[in-house]
């Protein structure tokens, strides 16, 4: 093994995380998959540092650091909606703000042509409600109660942020097929 796999290494390990804090999650044990998530996403911090700061970037972790952040977050989304910690409305419009990007890419790499896809600083901000809103309901269901307004707040944060991240793709990026695919030269 050499050093710069271990960005790679540590986005495997992330990926396997998944599994016992959704297990964790479906017991009602909180506390222990909110710590599991929040080793998660030091992990998250990791990798990312270690293959910028060390120019270890690859191929490979260009696919399974997005795959598993993207695997946890649907992963607790859909559980925390399972057990009506958030609602499951917002857990639809999550999944359906993801498809239609997924489908939106597959369509365009399909029909025009391979791109770099770079995430949208809507898309960031989108995540990172997420994650707060996992962590803040992991929170209080499993430690201690937050302010009554602080989850109907920030499930309102994600669901503003989701539409509008959703919408900015669907713009963009149909904005950009149809200047490629009109424009006469």
């Amino acid at each position: 093994m050499k050093a710069r796999h271990i960005p790679n290494i540590i986005s495997v390990f992330r990926i396997i995380l998944v599994y016992p804090i959704v297990q964790f999650m479906l017991a009602r044990r909180f506390d222990w998959a909110l710590g599991l998530f929040i080793v998660a996403g030091i992990s998250d911090a990791m990798d990312g540092f270690l293959a910028k700061h060390f120019d270890w970037k690859s191929r490979l972790g260009s696919y399974l650091d997005p795959a598993a952040d993207k695997l946890l977050l649907v992963a607790c989304f859909v559980s925390a909606g399972w057990l009506g910690l958030i609602p499951i409305w917002l857990v639809a419009a999550v999944l359906l703000r993801d498809l239609v990007i997924v489908s939106g890419a597959l369509a365009y790499y399909y029909l025009l042509r391979p791109f770099e896809g770079e995430p949208h600083l809507s898309s960031k901000v989108n995540t990172f409600f997420q994650l707060l809103l996992i962590v803040a309901a992991l929170f209080h269901n499993g430690i201690a109660p937050l302010p009554a307004n602080l989850l109907p707040f920030l499930i309102g944060i994600v669901l503003l942020t989701t539409l509008t991240s959703g919408v900015i793709y669907v713009y963009v990026w149909g904005n950009r097929y149809w200047r490629e695919t009109h424009t006469h030269g």
